[in-house]
């Protein structure tokens, strides 16, 4: 391993024992858990950082096919998601992964008689709501009428308040139905956004989720909702990178590194089992998937655990397509009247000399999960032929398929019941995770978030200054 990070030897975590003082150890290497152990340990606090991969990053990572690069699937960040902003700038990767000046995706509709018809939604240099002003009126998918109807709605999706519990329980669909919005509208708008940030269509998703979506990235600022995206391996970003910073803040990381269980001692420590080795901590963050937070928990340490597994997951599909010449001019664009939803250009970022490499993220992919990778590419090829004419003539080089059976939590309506704090009943234990209470979607915002509320939580119970939390702590607690 580099950088100082270890992989266990078998049957010992050799010198773990033997430091002084506080002792937290954060049980996950996704986003969150490497953003608990970081913010731990710029307090002060000795870390240890336990991953059962080989690898730091969680779900949003990288892997080696031949001599390319590859991310498992495209995840991109907006100008609004400060936690994750600061997160990069922690990890010293700004610059890697950049946020375009302004607001401009491309969005292609396939599905009209005349074919092939190109739109833009983007930005203005004016103040909301009126920098999107003329992207909306002059947006050809949308009838006039449409047109006219989205700008109401949104403006009545301004006047909500996030904070009133009962948007949970109502679905976003549902609320555009009755705001006027039609088909056409909730399929070339609504549903361009809110599928790529939700992981859900409008009618599966809580509109108090929904309204968060909207209210921050399109109608809070006027470039809060430009994108940003990593121009090389989230590898490089999450793993990489992030292993740096950890070493350089004196945290112990160990991959490869399962752990058994967690359990609390009457003089209010804690014990974490890996094989063959028992770890003493002052405090524990489980910065794990729900259901493996569900597994490790001890007895009462939630009023009802069993919410846990109530927490509904939603799928990604990534199709990745190498062709032997380049077909897409755009660093990214977006498809209506196509199963295609965002195509982006990976070709620098993963290390192709020749030809291009597209990734296809397709979210809320319920029905194509599971399906075969020949079923697919006859699927998806003449797609992109339609959407891309000049890979009508290009050869296919290389074509695979990325799963994440499990990606998000489903943003369905009542979800936010479900959703657990950083605090649970057991002192000094915390729990972190973009599934948890940050108000946000399954994002890696909401990641970065839960991170930095676990770790805030357990400076106060550990007798640690706060001074190290970022600014946007406060928003999010």
């Amino acid at each position: 391993m580099t950088h100082g990070s270890t992989t266990r030897p078998e049957g010992a975590l050799a010198g773990l024992s033997d430091r002084p003082a506080k002792h937290a150890v954060v049980i996950g290497g996704g986003l969150a858990g490497v953003t608990a152990a970081l913010t731990l340990a710029d307090a002060g606090v000795r870390v240890t950082l336990l991953e059962g991969r080989p690898r730091l990053g969680g779900l949003a990572f990288s892997f080696r096919r031949g001599d390319l690069t590859v991310d498992n699937g495209q995840h991109v960040y907006l100008r609004c998601c400060t936690a994750y902003r600061w997160f990069l700038d922690r990890i010293e990767g700004s610059a890697l992964a950049p946020v375009q000046e302004r607001l401009d995706v491309p969005v292609v509709d396939l599905g009209k008689p005349a074919g092939r018809r190109l739109g833009r939604i983007r930005r203005d240099a004016l103040p909301v709501p009126l920098h999107l002003g003329r992207s909306l009126a002059t947006y050809p998918h949308l009838s006039l009428a449409d047109r006219a109807g989205a700008g109401r709605a949104a403006l009545a999706l301004k006047g909500l308040d996030l904070a009133d519990p009962a948007l949970d329980d109502q679905d976003f669909g549902s609320w555009l139905a009755a705001h006027g919005q039609s088909a056409r509208a909730v399929e070339a708008l609504w549903d361009l956004v809110g599928v790529a940030t939700l992981n859900a269509v409008a009618g599966d998703s809580s509109l108090k989720l929904a309204a968060m979506v909207f209210k921050t990235g399109l109608l809070s600022d006027p470039g809060a909702a430009d994108i940003g995206w990593a121009h090389v391996p989230l590898g490089e970003l999450h793993d990489r990178l992030a292993r740096k910073a950890l070493d350089s803040a004196g945290v112990r990381t160990e991959v490869r590194t399962r752990v058994t269980s967690v359990r609390h001692h009457e003089n209010g420590g804690w014990s974490v089992q890996v094989p063959g080795e028992t770890l003493d901590a002052d405090a524990v963050v489980l910065a794990v998937p729900q259901r493996e937070a569900h597994a490790l928990l001890p007895d009462g340490a939630l009023d009802d655990p069993g919410r846990l597994l109530q927490i509904g997951t939603a799928p990604i599909l990534n199709v990745h397509v190498i062709y032997d010449r380049k077909v897409l001019n755009a660093p990214f664009l977006t498809a209506l009247g196509s199963p295609l939803q965002w195509v982006f250009d990976r070709t620098d970022a993963s290390g192709l000399r020749d030809g291009q490499y597209l990734a296809v993220s397709q979210s809320a992919a319920q029905d194509e999960i599971d399906a075969p990778v020949a079923e697919l590419r006859t699927r998806y090829l003449p797609e992109l032929e339609r959407l891309l004419p000049r890979a009508r003539g290009a050869e296919v080089k290389d074509f695979f398929v990325t799963r994440e059976r499990t990606a998000t939590f489903a943003p369905a309506p009542g979800v936010g019941r479900l959703r657990p704090g950083a605090r649970t009943k057991a002192p000094g234990l915390y729990l972190a995770g973009a599934w948890t209470a940050t108000g946000w979607p399954a994002t890696m915002e909401s990641a970065v978030r839960s991170g930095v509320g676990a770790a805030g939580a357990a400076l106060g119970a550990l007798g640690r200054s706060r001074h190290v939390l970022p600014d946007f702590f406060e928003e999010a607690a």
